[in-house]
């Protein structure tokens, strides 16, 4: 990927060097030829903004890789560089446009003042989705990769855009997770928790309930044959709720690590167990 983007940018320093070149060589030329000339300024601006583009995202993200050398790199600042870096090549591509054509950016932005309101109004809601999105890439808050719970949904980041969190699911699959609903919902970063205690919930039906001392004598074989857990603190459970249909257990157990292979392990384990218990009561 790194040697794509090397190629790349050397072909648009070469191509940027050439057509400067032309402009001096050519110069009687291009007065003569007012089309060619327009395409020629129109694709110099894109291919100047273009390289200058690069190599601030370089220069930034060797700052900032520099200075994390220590501690653990989470990749939203370079994300985030990299989303602001498209959008700046975006924005300056549409603007060499206008200029291979004829037309003054100026001018035309001048002009196109209150259309731009107008959009401005129409597409609110995707403008203030790219900005969340630029707040969270540059934020510490979580990175690509955590597991986190945000609302009902909850799984991997498996990438941040400027309109969405795309985050995987238990059942593998992608959910797009708008990124204003970032910061007007609850947020559980499970990554950053690094805890090895960890509450599995079940329900029972009122029917076949029990009392938390019959559960806790079912479950003691499991959490004394598990590896994975820390038997010198033991297990808790406890009645969460009481509904007319069902109660509500909450089972609270530490584990030898924080891993969340462990942790998903561990709670597999117990939720098994609990549906055996069911059918064996029904």
């Amino acid at each position: 990927m790194r040697k794509s983007i090397s190629i790349s940018f050397f072909i648009r320093m070469i191509l940027l060097v050439a057509l400067t070149a032309s402009f001096v060589q050519f110069e009687s030329f291009y007065k003569q030829k007012e089309i060619i000339r327009n395409i020629a300024y129109g694709l110099n601006t894109f291919l100047t903004a273009s390289v200058l583009i690069s190599i601030g995202h370089f220069i930034l993200v060797k700052l900032y890789n520099s200075r994390n050398e220590q501690q653990i790199v989470r990749g939203n600042f370079v994300l985030g560089i990299t989303r602001v870096a498209t959008v700046c090549n975006v924005f300056f591509f549409i603007v060499s446009l206008m200029i291979a054509v004829g037309i003054n950016p100026k001018d035309f932005i001048t002009s196109m003042t209150i259309v731009a309101m107008a959009i401005a109004v129409i597409f609110r809601e995707y403008i203030t989705n790219m900005i969340s999105g630029l707040i969270i890439m540059f934020s510490d808050q979580f990175s690509v990769g955590d597991r986190i719970k945000i609302g009902e949904y909850q799984g991997k980041i498996v990438d941040i855009t400027l309109a969405n969190l795309v985050v995987r699911d238990e059942d593998d699959d992608a959910v797009m997770i708008p990124n204003n609903l970032v910061f007007t919902a609850t947020l559980v970063n499970k990554t950053s928790q690094k805890s090895n205690k960890i509450v599995v919930k079940f329900e029972l039906p009122i029917d076949i309930a029990v009392a938390v001392e019959e559960l806790e004598r079912y479950l003691t074989p499991l959490f004394q044959q598990n590896p994975n857990l820390d038997h010198s603190k033991g297990f808790i459970i406890k009645v969460a709720d009481l509904a007319k249909d069902y109660i509500k257990y909450k089972v609270e157990v530490s584990t030898i690590s924080s891993s969340n292979k462990i942790h998903q392990q561990v709670q597999s384990r117990i939720l098994n167990e609990i549906l055996q218990f069911q059918r064996g009561k029904g």
